[in-house]
């Protein structure tokens, strides 16, 4: 099950709104076939791992990191293939809770004589999707906090200079983060101040992310170059209601843009109907970039499932330097969230934090 948990890992970014799945057939302690689910539509991990396998699958076991599908999506039921192939025994270590499944795939196999046995390695199944159970169990994406600082918590110098806080190798990690998410999320201050990009450059990306501006008095620049580029990769620029003209609207949306505009509340705009938006268009994984503001914002509304921090190892120092979660932050040590887990490792020159919070709702961890 471990080795069908590392091959489900390599469709990351392929398939989502799909989850990612691994499959390994084996008699006895002999692996026969093994596959993945490599992109979405195409063929699922079984089917891979029945091909591979060939007759030698019959009479055979499957492991299988996620319930087998029972439905005809883009694809034929893979329960059908997995009954003609003749294999004797299926163990699945986490039910699917997509609608159309929920047991059903289980249920199918037993009913036609296959032994099914489920729960093996379930942790580690639901930690490597749980983006997927989010998305189905709550509607709304994945929401990653990404950012780099120093050693004292200064994500740049008193001037605002940020360039680089980070090394390298640090760079190129978070350009492969962005080659996997469905959207990258900034605060109009960090597209006034620094006129990014936010596309992926240092390697091929595997999904093209939409990039999204929360600026509710809409203050982005019509020369930045997210609107100049937005004709070739998707640009929202998310605003308050009745904020600005239909004039500058206009100006926005010849250039390629979408206006999404959102209810305002006591403390901003409503990022929760934002998220309820994007799950809506089965986004699966969005990272948030920056500013401080914006950060702090979605840290301090509970809605961030998790973290990733890159820490450099010097010191910037300064009362002007700025931290990286402004915001209101919690009354009392009392109430600071502690993350659910949490995994350090060494990138070049700095280290980098995985946080998971294990929001309720952010599916299992």
């Amino acid at each position: 099950m471990r080795r069908a948990l590392a091959l489900a890992a390599r469709g990351r970014g392929r398939v989502e709104p799909n989850p990612m799945v691994g499959c390994v057939i084996a008699r006895g302690r002999q692996i026969v076939g093994e596959g993945y689910h490599r992109r979405f539509g195409g063929p699922h991990a079984e089917i891979h791992a029945l091909q591979a396998s060939g007759r030698r699958a019959r009479s055979a076991t499957a492991y299988v990191t996620l319930e087998p599908c029972c439905h005809h999506g883009k694809t034929p039921p893979c329960t059908d293939a997995i009954v003609a192939a003749g294999l004797q025994r299926i163990v699945v270590a986490v039910a699917d809770p997509f609608a159309q499944v929920r047991g059903r795939g289980l249920r199918r196999l037993r009913a036609a004589g296959i032994e099914v046995a489920a729960g093996l390695c379930r942790s580690e199944a639901m930690q490597l999707n749980a983006p997927y159970f989010k998305l189905q169990r709550n509607h709304r994406p994945w929401v990653i906090l990404k950012w780099a600082q120093s050693l004292d918590g200064k994500i740049a110098a008193p001037s605002g200079q940020s360039k680089w806080i980070s090394g390298p190798r640090s760079r190129r990690w978070a350009h492969r983060l962005r080659a996997r998410v469905d959207a990258v999320v900034v605060g109009a201050g960090t597209v006034i101040a620094d006129d990014p990009q936010l596309t992926c450059r240092c390697v091929r990306p595997r999904r093209i992310a939409t990039r999204i501006v929360i600026d509710p008095d809409l203050q982005t620049p019509p020369q930045a170059r997210l609107v100049r580029t937005a004709r070739r990769v998707p640009t929202v620029i998310v605003t308050r209601r009745a904020s600005a003209g239909r004039r500058r609207v206009r100006a926005y949306e010849r250039a390629g843009v979408e206006i999404l505009a959102l209810r305002r509340t006591r403390t901003g705009l409503d990022l929760g109907q934002l998220l309820d938006e994007l799950g809506r268009r089965a986004m699966t994984n969005i990272m948030i970039e920056g500013g401080s503001k914006t950060l702090g914002a979605f840290f301090d509304a509970g809605l961030a499932d998790e973290a990733i921090i890159f820490v450099s190892r010097r010191l910037i120092g300064g009362r002007a330097g700025p931290s990286p979660l402004e915001g209101l932050g919690p009354a009392t040590m009392r109430d600071v969230r502690r993350p659910a887990r949490t995994k350090v490792t060494r990138c070049g020159q700095d280290d980098v934090y995985q946080l998971r919070f294990g929001n309720r709702g952010s599916g299992r961890l």
